[in-house]
């Protein structure tokens, strides 16, 4: 086991990851920019190191920077969070080639599941189901046009490093095809420097599920079942649940025994996840997240399993210790992600913190870094708090949801607490009834 890991990362997950660190008896080594000096992550670790100033491309993605901060304090490896460096082939590979350990999956897993094409080539080839669509790059109007008269309208045209819902576009009939397809390309070349897209067929009314697999270095690959990720606005995750109240036990089994089948060929190892559009009775492989999830704590609860602790576990060359018939679900958990913006128009508020009051009570767990007389600075994601509640049902956990969010007091900043208060409170919500388009109608509506 390592003794000490550089955490390459801020906020929530860092404080998670050094959680995880501290069970473990593993000393930890926070990094940060001159903007979060008094974070709470840098308050707890046992050695810091200041990697730059406020701009994350000076501090939390400067390589440079992080790496002989972690050869100066004689970490022996780097768990990357979710985010910033976390899928980035390149570092994973400057992280080994100085004799450290980076926990996540190989540079050449990450390179591979980080382009969205080879991505659904190497699933489709390992038999995992796909969304009908093109066999590859799509390069020209042309094409578009072919693939788009195969497949049916209407279609999505989507960035080949893309993420986030950059570079993604919807053609609904011939007329809107070239407009939809040149603007596509053109988000994706500013967005990552490579305008590279790929179609497919766009469908009306799916569910966006993901299934979280765990790899070991010795050839043992597990799953832990389902999330459902509908809830979504402009194609971020707002709230998560697991497991999905559109899957049935029989429909986790069947994906999980083809998903694991899948990876266990492709030699993967650590934490992944699967996503899959659900649409009539069939999961459509859409893309692998090749790191820790923002909404692994769900599965977590479900599970009762520690994923950043496995993590960590796999990464120091240990097995699994356990197979798929080991691992149980119990109850049913949901994540509400608390952001600093406003819940009506969405626009950020960074600012000071005044009075921070978490909710508590059996089934209730807070993810956060945020403190009273913290600021919340500009310069990165607002996501300031997930609220995750556990319950022996789907209708206990919203309960116990709703009285969360009323408990929850954060001051000095806006947050989205009284946005995710309405969405409890819906019927459709309540009756487990949304796919990935719901969420954009009742905010309009709201």
């Amino acid at each position: 086991m390592f003794s000490k890991i550089l955490i390459a990362n801020r906020g929530e997950i860092a404080l998670r990851v050094q959680r995880a660190c501290r069970e473990l008896g593993i000393a930890t080594v926070a990094v940060h920019s001159t903007a979060d000096a008094e974070a709470m992550h840098v308050r707890l670790a046992d050695e810091t190191v200041c990697i730059g100033p406020p701009q994350a491309r000076e501090s939390y993605l400067n390589m440079p920077a992080i790496l002989t901060a972690a050869l100066i304090t004689g970490a022996e490896a780097i768990h990357p969070g979710y985010g910033f460096l976390s899928e980035n082939a390149g570092f994973a590979e400057m992280v080994e080639a100085h004799g450290l350990v980076f926990i996540g999956p190989s540079p050449t897993h990450v390179r591979m599941m980080g382009d969205k094409i080879t991505a659904k080539t190497t699933m489709a080839a390992l038999g995992v189901p796909l969304v009908p669509g093109s066999a590859g790059e799509v390069p020209d109007l042309r094409m578009a046009r072919s693939v788009a008269e195969t497949v049916g309208y209407p279609v999505l045209i989507k960035a080949a490093a893309g993420g986030g819902g950059r570079g993604m576009k919807v053609a609904y009939d011939p007329a809107s095809l070239e407009e939809a397809f040149l603007l596509a390309r053109t988000e994706a070349a500013a967005a990552f420097g490579n305008d590279a897209v790929y179609m497919e067929k766009y469908l009306d009314r799916p569910r966006h599920i993901e299934l979280q697999i765990l790899g070991d270095n010795h050839g043992n690959v597990v799953h832990f079942g389902e999330r459902d990720c509908s809830l979504q606005r402009r194609h971020q995750k707002l709230l998560e649940e697991a497991g999905s109240p559109a899957i049935t036990a029989a429909a986790r089994d069947a994906l999980g025994e083809t998903a694991v089948a899948a990876l266990q060929r492709f030699g993967y190892r650590n934490a992944g996840t699967l996503e899959f559009l659900y649409q009539d009775g069939q999961f459509a492989f859409i893309e692998m997240n090749t790191r820790l999830q923002v909404e692994h704590p769900v599965t977590e609860m479900v599970s009762n399993v520690d994923l950043v602790r496995e993590q960590i576990r796999i990464s120091a060359g240990e097995p699994l210790g356990y197979g798929q018939a080991d691992i149980s679900f119990s109850g049913h958990a949901i994540e509400c992600r608390i952001t600093a913006e406003d819940p009506e128009s969405f626009a950020p508020s960074p600012g000071l913190v005044g009075v921070f009051h978490p909710p508590g009570g059996l089934g209730v767990r807070i993810d956060s870094a945020l403190y009273g007389g913290y600021r919340v600075p500009a310069h990165y994601d607002s996501l300031v708090a997930k609220l995750i509640t556990h319950g022996r049902d789907r209708a206990e956990a919203i309960a116990r949801m709703r009285r969360a969010l009323e408990e929850f007091v954060i001051t000095g900043v806006k947050t989205t607490i009284p946005l995710h208060r309405r969405i409890l409170d819906d019927p459709t919500f309540m009756a487990g009834d949304y796919t990935i388009h719901w969420l954009e109608r009742f905010v309009a509506q709201n």
